[in-house]
């Protein structure tokens, strides 16, 4: 029987016998009305909300459903904010910015700008000096310095400084959740002085290898320098200053793995040996690093492995011959007053003195007064005697055909009558030269991105094409069986042309010192690419 029939709602009633008569048989009004729904429908479905979910079979369409309510119903957690150092902030209008710059310390030393340029940006703080009280006089015993503060010296003195930098080079980035280490100031501060420190280190015992092993070439001589400052050394030498308690003021460095005390000993070594540079100097950096340190370039662990080595007849200067220069021979030589190089020393131990043999060939006539035009040479310099200029401009010359003979001519007949080791001295030279310009050109950046810029400009494809910009690859000398493949194989000719820019940056600083290194990249051959082009 249905129950729905026996129902009847009266609205509905009223509405179906409503009926209406019109003049116009052919239109026809009708009025939609609703079907009449069943009275118990709402409760059937009351009955099946009302039942428990745990009740209905797992795979009931009802108990799917409710689930799938229930997980909208669930509201995600909201974000956490952003931390602060994150949030960007409105740059600062040109009044400001110039006032900071203007109270910064980078901006106090006028006559040593390079070393301004590593000062911290901002003045310490009570941290800092906090700092420099409890543990600077333990650095300063353990590095053989005065215990007097170097605030006491004078404005025209370079150490000024010392203990403001020697404090930024140990605060490295790897101290655990440490605010005071983490300050933009300080954080910059260390990363600009370990930017520098690397390339110090890698000239200083360049030179003093160069001197030490005259007949070396420069293969052996890179292997002596990676066991003596190589990154898995590190830390033997922080804990043998008795350094290791400063550098990891909360762990034992016996006990910590390899990856981490190596990045925490690398960032201090490099950033103090940027901060006894600035100060005081490359003989200094000697003393820190044979005394303090107490390396042993006799040692067995520094020796290079073992290789056939071409025998090497020539000559070398007689200052050489016979003996092995000590480090404190490289640290306190000064060259006499009329020598005619900047580092007479140095200049010998790249040119082997039999050179003077290429005296007067066709490369002396014809390839060399085009070399010396394009590179600007040679400089008015202000001699007692005439015939010390002319004797300057014969080796000058000697020394640019050496930068120009390619390995492949002469090496194996005469293993020094090649650019190998010029070269090994231009690129470390070259490296310092280029870090001291960036570092005083953006003194708001960061030691990370110094790197990155420094690794860029110098890259070798680079160092090469500025060589071939000035026609000067067509003067390189090769063997008559490799000359064809050099000229027209790039992936040969590249890395030649590269050899020999670097070469003439080696001789330049040999003859002229520092300062015609740096005409030479950013004027001659323009690496930072800003010299107008001519059109």
């Amino acid at each position: 029987m249905d129950l729905s029939s026996t129902i009847k709602t009266p609205h509905f009633s009223k509405c179906g016998d409503l009926s209406f008569s019109s003049s116009f048989p052919s239109f026809s009004l009708q009025i939609p009305l609703k079907k009449p729904q069943p009275l118990f429908r709402h409760r059937r479905i009351l009955a099946v909300s009302a039942m428990d979910s745990q009740e209905l079979p797992k795979t009931s369409p009802q108990r799917l459903l409710k689930e799938l309510a229930e997980r909208k119903k669930v509201i995600s957690p909201k974000r956490k904010a952003p931390p602060r150092k994150y949030i960007l902030k409105p740059p600062l209008d040109d009044a400001k910015l110039a006032q900071r710059f203007l109270d910064s310390p980078q901006m106090s030393l006028k006559q040593f700008p390079l070393l301004s340029s590593c000062l911290p940006s901002s003045k310490l703080n009570n941290a800092d000096k906090t700092w420099i009280d409890e543990y600077l006089l333990e650095v300063k015993q353990a590095l053989g310095y005065p215990l007097e503060p170097s605030d006491n010296l004078g404005d025209d003195n370079p150490a000024k400084q010392f203990d403001t930098l020697l404090y930024l080079a140990f605060q490295h980035p790897y101290y655990v959740s440490c605010p005071r280490v983490n300050a933009r100031h300080v954080k910059h501060g260390h990363a600009r002085l370990m930017f520098l420190g690397q390339y110090v280190l890698e000239l200083a015992l360049c030179e003093f290898f160069l001197q030490r092993y005259p007949r070396e070439s420069p293969g052996p001589m890179r292997e002596r320098v990676f066991a003596l400052i190589g990154k898995r050394y590190l830390p033997k030498w922080i804990k043998a200053a008795s350094l290791h308690n400063l550098v990891f003021p909360f762990d034992d460095i016996d006990k910590l793995r390899r990856h981490e005390r190596e990045p925490a000993s690398k960032s201090v070594f490099w950033a103090l040996f940027g901060a006894i540079y600035l100060c005081y100097g490359m003989p200094e950096v000697y003393r820190v690093l044979f005394e303090v340190f107490g390396m042993d370039p006799e040692d067995e662990d520094c020796q290079p492995k073992k290789r056939r080595q071409l025998e090497d007849v020539d000559y070398v200067s007689a200052e050489f011959d016979g003996r092995k220069l000590s480090w404190q021979d490289v640290a306190t030589y000064r060259p006499p007053e009329d020598a005619l190089f900047a580092h007479p020393r140095v200049f010998r131990a790249c040119v082997p003195p039999g050179m003077h043999r290429f005296r007067g060939n066709i490369w002396d006539f014809d390839s060399k007064p085009q070399v010396m035009r394009t590179l600007g040479y040679p400089l008015r310099m202000n001699d007692r005697l005439p015939e010390i200029t002319e004797a300057r401009n014969i080796e000058l010359g000697l020394g640019l055909q050496l930068c120009f003979l390619h390995p492949s001519k002469h090496k194996f007949e005469h293993p020094r009558f090649c650019l190998e080791r010029l070269e090994y001295l231009g690129q470390k030279i070259q490296d310092l030269v280029m870090a001291e310009r960036l570092l005083m050109k953006h003194l708001d950046a960061p030691g990370k991105w110094l790197e990155e810029k420094h690794r860029r400009v110098l890259m070798n494809k680079f160092c090469g094409k500025y060589l071939r910009e000035k026609f000067l690859h067509r003067f390189i000398i090769y063997s008559d069986q490799v000359q064809d493949a050099y000229e027209h194989n790039r992936k040969l000719r590249n890395p030649a042309t590269q050899s020999v820019c670097q070469a003439i940056h080696g001789l330049s600083y040999a003859v002229y010192g520092k300062p015609d290194v740096r005409r030479l990249m950013f004027e001659v051959f323009d690496f930072e690419q800003i010299q107008p082009k001519p059109v």
